[in-house]
Parts: C-alpha cells; sequence; structure tokens
C-alpha cells in the first residue's frame, strides 16, 4: 500500500494528446489568411494530422530518445575500411522520416507550398528541434541547385520527395535524398572570403577535385553537401555527393561531431577534402556567394521558425502548468503577476510567428516569376529575412528562460522538457550568421537596393492610422533611415527598430485588438520593462493567456 506522504497532489498533467497545429490560434489564423481558398482544406487536414502526432506522447518520447541518445561517429567498419559514417538512434530516424512523408522538404513550385511547409516545419519543431537542421537545409538547397540546371534536374527531384531512406547510395537509385551544407573554416567564420579550401579543375567540364577542411558541416548524414571552396577565379559553390554515380564513396572524412550545447539529437561535423574529393560545379566560377545566398536565405527564414516553434511550445508549457498548479489560495494563472508573466511571453511568442508565416507567405508571391507582385515580395524578403532572424531568434533565450522559471523547480528537472527547449534557444540565433551579420545585411540592403526599403515602407505603411504608438514608431523608423552617417555601429540598434515596427504592424493588421494592443503599448509605446510580466495592468490579460493556453 502506498505511504500517504508519497500522493501526488497539485501537479500539472503532462501536456500530451493534443494537436499543436489547430491549439495554436495564431498559427492556424496565419495558415487560413495565407492560404488561396481551394488549398486551405487540405493544408488543415494534413497540418491537423501532423499536429496530432506532434503533439502525441509516442512522438515526444522519440523526442526525448533521441536527445538523449546522440548521434555517434563511426570513422571505419570492422574490417578497417573507412566508411564515415553517422549512426543515430531509430527515434531520429522516425522523425525524419515522418517529417520528410509530410512535405517538410517540398516547397518550391508547390502551390502554398511555402506557407503549408513553414506551419508544419514549426509544428514538428515543437516535438524535436534537433530533427529540422536535415529538413531546412534540404528544402533550402533548391534554388542554389537551380544555377545548374543538369544537376537540378538529378539532385532537385530526389529533394523534394516525401520519400526518406537513410542508406547512403548513388542518387540514381534512391527515391528521395537529403543535402547539407559547409560553408565555415576554422579561420574564417562567417568571414567565407577568407576560406582556403582548394578546387581543382578536372578534364571535364565543371568537375573539380577539392583539398581543404570544413569547420561546421551540417546534417553530415545527408546525401549530398553543398560547399564553397576556392577555384581558378575564385570562391565557388560545389555540390559534393557522399556516393559517387558508379556507387563507390567520395572521400568525405569526417573528422569528429561537435560536442553541443544544444541540439544534441542532430550531428554537426568537421570534414576533411583530401585532395581526390570529387564535386561538381554549381553556377559560375567566382561567384560562389551569390549562387549559395539563396540557400542561406531560405535557411534564416528556418531559424525564425524554429525560434517561433520554441517559444510556442514554452509558453504552451508554461500556461498549462499554471492552469493545473496551485499557491497562495488560488490557480497561479489567476494571480494578477503570473497572468502578467504569461501573457508578455504569448506576446512574443505570436508576434514571432505571424512575422515568420508572413515572410513564408512572401516566397511563395515571389516564386510566381515576374510582376510587381512578386518583385515587391522578394524585395521585402531581402531586408525582412535578416531582420527577423536578427531579432526573432534573439528573443526566444529569455523566452525560454522565463516560461521556465514559470514552472519553478519543476521546469528545472529534465524530465519538463524545459532545459531541453532552453538548451535549444540559441542555437538559430547562431546559425547561419549571428547577430552582427543579420544586422549588416540589412545595413548592405539599405545601401544597395532601395526597392527593398520601399517594399518594407509599403507593408508597414498598409497599417499606419490604425495605432498612434505603430504610426510614432514609424516616424522615429524614419528618422533613423534617413540618416546613414555611423550606420555600422547603429546597424542592431536599426533592425532592432525595424522588427518591430514590421511586427507591429502586422499585429495592428491581423490579431486581436486586445494583442496589437499589448504589443504596440510595450514593445513600441514603450510602457514596458526589459523583463518579462511588465505589461501595463490596464491591458486585457486575461485574452491574451487564454488566447495562448492549449486545450487537452
Amino acid at each position: 500500500m502506498e505511504a500517504s506522504t508519497h500522493t501526488v497532489t497539485n501537479q500539472a498533467p503532462p501536456l500530451l494528446g493534443y494537436d499543436v497545429f489547430t491549439s495554436d490560434r495564431a498559427l492556424t489564423e496565419a495558415v487560413g489568411r495565407h492560404l488561396a481558398p481551394d488549398l486551405l482544406a487540405e493544408a488543415r487536414e494534413e497540418l491537423a494530422l501532423l499536429g496530432r502526432a506532434s503533439g502525441s506522447a509516442q512522438v515526444r518520447e522519440w523526442g526525448e530518445q533521441a536527445n538523449g541518445n546522440p548521434p555517434r561517429l563511426r570513422t571505419h567498419d570492422r574490417y578497417g575500411h573507412r566508411i564515415d559514417e553517422v549512426e543515430f538512434h531509430p527515434a531520429w530516424h522516425r522523425l525524419l522520416g515522418r517529417s520528410v512523408s509530410a512535405g517538410l522538404t517540398h516547397a518550391w513550385d508547390r502551390p502554398g507550398g511555402h506557407v503549408r511547409r513553414a506551419a508544419g516545419f514549426l509544428v514538428v519543431s515543437q516535438a524535436e528541434a534537433g530533427h529540422g537542421c536535415p529538413l531546412s537545409m534540404t528544402h533550402a538547397a533548391v534554388p542554389a541547385l537551380r544555377a545548374e540546371p543538369e544537376l537540378a534536374a538529378v539532385w532537385e527531384p530526389a529533394a523534394l520527395s516525401h520519400v526518406y531512406e537513410r542508406e547512403l547510395r548513388p542518387v540514381a537509385e534512391k527515391p528521395g535524398a537529403l543535402l547539407g551544407m559547409a560553408m565555415t573554416e576554422k579561420q574564417g567564420g562567417s568571414d567565407v572570403r577568407a576560406n582556403t579550401t582548394e578546387a581543382r579543375p578536372l578534364a571535364a567540364d565543371g568537375e573539380y577535385v577539392l583539398t581543404g577542411h570544413k569547420w561546421f558541416c551540417s546534417a553530415p548524414m545527408s546525401d549530398a553537401f553543398l560547399v564553397l571552396a576556392q577555384a581558378p577565379a575564385g570562391l565557388t559553390c560545389f555540390l559534393v555527393p557522399r556516393v559517387l554515380s558508379d556507387g563507390s564513396r567520395n572521400a568525405f572524412a569526417i573528422q569528429r561531431l561537435k560536442d553541443k550545447l544544444g541540439n544534441r539529437s542532430n550531428a554537426s561535423a568537421e570534414v576533411e577534402f583530401d585532395g581526390t574529393t570529387w564535386a561538381h560545379r554549381v553556377g559560375e566560377e567566382g561567384r560562389g556567394i551569390r549562387t549559395i545566398m539563396g540557400m542561406v536565405a531560405a535557411t534564416r527564414l528556418d531559424c525564425v521558425l524554429g525560434s517561433a516553434a520554441l517559444m510556442r511550445q514554452a509558453v504552451a508549457q508554461a500556461v498549462h502548468h499554471a492552469s493545473y498548479r496551485s499557491a497562495f489560495g488560488g490557480p497561479l494563472v489567476e494571480k494578477p503577476l503570473m497572468r502578467n508573466v504569461l501573457a508578455d511571453l504569448a506576446l512574443e511568442s505570436e508576434a514571432a510567428t505571424v512575422l515568420g508565416m508572413r515572410l513564408a507567405a512572401a516566397y511563395d508571391v515571389a516564386g510566381t516569376g515576374g510582376g510587381s507582385d512578386a518583385d515587391r515580395e522578394r524585395a521585402l524578403l531581402r531586408i525582412a529575412v535578416p531582420a527577423a532572424k536578427y531579432w526573432v531568434t534573439k528573443r526566444c533565450v529569455p523566452v525560454a528562460a522565463e516560461a521556465l522559471e514559470c514552472l519553478g523547480g519543476n521546469g528545472y528537472v529534465e524530465e519538463s522538457g524545459m532545459p531541453r527547449l532552453l538548451r535549444e534557444s540559441p542555437l538559430n540565433s547562431v546559425w547561419e550568421g549571428s547577430g552582427n551579420v543579420q544586422a549588416l545585411d540589412v545595413v548592405r540592403a539599405l545601401r544597395t537596393e532601395p526597392a527593398a526599403l520601399d517594399a518594407l515602407l509599403r507593408e508597414v505603411g498598409a497599417a499606419r492610422g490604425a495605432d498612434h504608438r505603430l504610426d510614432r514608431a514609424i516616424r522615429g523608423l524614419l528618422v533613423e533611415l534617413a540618416d546613414l552617417e555611423g550606420i555600422e555601429a547603429r546597424a542592431r540598434r536599426l533592425t532592432e527598430r525595424l522588427a518591430l515596427v514590421l511586427q507591429g504592424a502586422l499585429l495592428v493588421r491581423w490579431a486581436p485588438p486586445e494583442v496589437a494592443d499589448a504589443f504596440c503599448a510595450a514593445r513600441l509605446g514603450g510602457d514596458g520593462g526589459a523583463a518579462f510580466g511588465t505589461l501595463p495592468h490596464t491591458l486585457d490579460l486575461r485574452a491574451l493567456v487564454e488566447r495562448a493556453r492549449v486545450e487537452v
């Protein structure tokens, strides 16, 4: 018989067995807003199916198993042959297979493809964030591959496939393939122009061999990688397959796997090219950065979406806990100060989701070809993606930390899942260019691409006149933009303001009044503090919390 002292009371039940998609009002509204009516029913059905799986006990257990059993490097087989393979727990393959089969590498040229994929990516990342890396890299590789039609004809159908096959074989023999990326070198970091990996041309057109070392190789289990190397005409983009067309292994020596703060389920590696590593040029010699930037921009948007997913999951867990946990005579969620904290966190989460989904919708329009709308959306992406990447990813860490604190000691233990969210939270700010890189990219767009600023001002201008605090913030932004003297030192300040104004404009246009009012008051009007939980008490905080609540 159980001792009475072991009776469990006043503990929140696990947040399991719910639909991650349909329970997220900001996300479902964004899908309804940005998809054509004839696509909505099918998309909602697909996303709800994915949402129910992502909120299930089974998939959450897979996430725990994948993170509790990190990948292992096998450099040689039992006979001494060099194989350079990464072994993953079966749960990793189940997660990745489910997401690939849901079309999360398939967006380009699919009607509403970017909105549908972005919503799905946001959903599955809440169950387990690490497996998003190969999904993101494979999806983002497509625009770079198109710079070389011969390669795109082979690799694009494999990248867009809904079939996941883990074995390394020639791409012609596989129903689907994953792609990774290797840009960074130890001496250069984000300064890829300092790369020293050498590409020596062979007799056949477009074929080279590589010599060099890559400090970070993303998703080293992939079938091929986009790599930057110095060719005779300068920095160039190359495709490096793991298995050559004759079935032999390419020279791709994995030196070690990185021991990382978070993202434990995913492998990041250092790799060596030994002078016999075969590669095919992608795009023109000397135009490597231009070629690969399409991939970088798409992965940057996935950093925004990944951070939005982490924030949403952290907020959902915090509101769920506070709804069931009682203290000082009543449920935590009813305590005015806790309600303020939860409302503030929910506000940050919704702003991130709305911005990320708006940019996904811009990709869908930009991909339609010519025309003023497509041109304008491409210009908007040029400045809004680095701004969103800068701001949203930076907000993820304090959101995860504050949400963990809402659970108190319960949040500080591994079983809660909150430490995993917190460890994951800095990642997207670092990947694909850290904060300074993004801020300087915004400055570069302002200086060299007038259409980008025009598109941004048109976007925020659609909300002018609806809220006096937003109008004042827009005027302040224009003053900042009018003086480019010393702009590099002000780049972070300017990028932050730009992102906040854009978020505010989108919420004023599309969010419920209580959400837009709270955002404009606290984020644009100066009526909020540096920590979460400092919203004006006169706002409708209860409505913000209820909007973020998950019904199980």
